[in-house]
């Protein structure tokens, strides 16, 4: 349950790139983006940051390390859009644009000074997947001492599992679990 949002509150959303987006999910494709662009509408209207993430993987060293199951990523090919936001997220000038390597958007990129900068302490997290980028960014940012609050039916997942496990065992111990509506409200609330 959503209980408040700190007064200074940053949407993040990850990975809503062509190459990620059109994937087969749990949730319809539409539905999601039409809750994305609800939250991205009403965190305009508030004036508060909005922090835009997509993923290219292109010579990460994870992508070169030994796994047992090499065959996902050695048949990894990117097409030449596979970094494009989705046209349904309109960036804007004053949006925050973060491209990492890793499930995790604080590693190695700009993100927490773009936050410190801000004095953010509080973020909204949602995008896909579940249980890679959103929950690799949301484990970052708890150990970054950021209030973290889920838009639980702005984000999916492609295995249905994962999806409830991130969702019923991991978020709720870092952060605070709500749908766009609720999310919303607190923006409202805000004080």
């Amino acid at each position: 349950m959503i209980t408040a949002l700190d007064k200074h509150t940053a949407l993040i959303l990850i990975d809503l790139q062509e190459g990620i987006v059109h994937v087969p999910r749990i949730h319809p494709r539409e539905e999601l983006l039409a809750k994305v662009k609800d939250l991205i509408h009403a965190f305009r209207i508030a004036s508060l940051p909005i922090v835009i993430v997509n993923v290219d993987p292109t010579n990460a060293p994870w992508t070169k390390s030994r796994k047992e199951n090499t065959t996902q990523h050695a048949s990894l090919t990117l097409s030449a859009d596979f970094t494009k936001i989705v046209e349904e997220i309109h960036t804007k000038p004053e949006d925050i644009l973060i491209t990492k390597q890793t499930w995790n958007a604080f590693y190695n990129t700009p993100l927490q000074d773009a936050l410190q900068k801000r004095n953010i302490t509080g973020i909204v997290l949602a995008g896909i997947a579940t249980s890679i980028g959103v929950e690799g960014t949301a484990r970052a940012a708890s150990e970054l001492g950021y209030n973290i609050s889920f838009a639980i039916d702005a984000m999916s997942d492609s295995i249905l599992e994962a999806h409830q496990h991130s969702i019923n065992t991991i978020f709720p111990r870092i952060g605070e679990i709500g749908d766009t509506d609720h999310i919303i409200t607190a923006l409202h609330n805000r004080k």
